[in-house]
């Protein structure tokens, strides 16, 4: 165990020195001036540039240099560029291109802008009422389905990679993102098709449940506790039945819902109720 440990530390001190972020004015590819850092995950570094062929903002994701000697952290980069290049919605990045410097990775994408979500709650303290919540799940399944419908499968939906301008959202961060294409029956084994199925319908419930905790924040964003003790969701929000109901199939307290149709009518179910009140 403290073997294990020590080397924990040893890696986070090596990716420290190694993954210094690139510095601000150091232009990559002959054409992107690096302006700053506006954000980094477990294993990418974003950065904001201008383009200095076309004079706009363009987003810069950099393969953290501590993962670019591991295939596998290499195949996930590769799999999101993939993923990226398929999309062609005005409410996700377009990808524009993919280069590589001295074994350094790197893909080039649209600059969205708006502040994401966990910003604006956090920061800004900016609240969602019952009705407006259920407005934002409106726009967020409409992404959700465009995906799916691609056989795109996102599994990383949380309020960071929300955007949102101006009531508009706008879903970025694929990197953990799965593409799935389903085997025709003829050319597989129906015991092979059919874990391919199940595999295809737990990435879906995934998005699902995501979609659920994202509702679920929104709503608390109103919510002032009175009570010392922390009590469930069902007891401190006062909800409309039709909401609960939702939520329930979302989170999987209930039976979960299979497709986005059947998610679309139970929200359009609450959205009347909240028009009528």
């Amino acid at each position: 165990m403290r073997k294990v440990s020590i080397l924990r530390s040893i890696r986070k001190v090596y990716q420290f020195f190694v993954d210094t972020p690139i510095k601000e004015g150091t232009v990559l590819n002959d054409r992107y001036e690096v302006l700053n850092v506006i954000g980094s995950g477990s294993y990418g570094i974003v950065y904001l540039c201008k383009d200095l062929k076309s004079q706009e903002n363009k987003v810069v994701k950099q393969l953290r240099p501590s993962k670019r000697r591991k295939k596998k952290e290499v195949e996930l980069f590769e799999s999101e560029t993939s993923i990226l290049l398929t999309l062609n919605h005005k409410n996700m990045p377009m990808l524009y291109e993919v280069f590589s410097n001295n074994e350094y990775f790197f893909y080039v994408m649209s600059f969205i802008e708006g502040d994401n979500l966990e910003d604006q709650i956090f920061f800004s303290e900016k609240t969602f009422n019952e009705k407006e919540s259920l407005l934002i799940l409106d726009q967020l399944l409409e992404l959700v389905d465009y995906l799916h419908k691609k056989n795109i499968y996102h599994q990383d939906l949380r309020i960071p990679n929300i955007l949102l301008n101006n009531n508009e959202l706008f879903l970025i961060d694929f990197g953990l993102s799965k593409q799935r294409i389903l085997v025709d029956s003829f050319q597989s084994p129906s015991s092979s098709l059919h874990n391919k199925q199940e595999g295809i319908l737990e990435m879906k419930q995934q998005d699902y449940y995501d979609l659920g905790e994202i509702l679920l924040y929104l709503l608390y964003t109103t919510y002032s506790s009175k009570n010392k003790k922390a009590l469930p969701w069902t007891e401190e929000l006062s909800l409309e039945m039709e909401t609960v109901y939702l939520l329930k199939r979302l989170l999987r307290l209930k039976e979960p819902y299979s497709n986005i149709s059947e998610i679309s009518a139970d929200l359009h179910n609450a959205l009347k109720v909240q028009e009528n009140t």
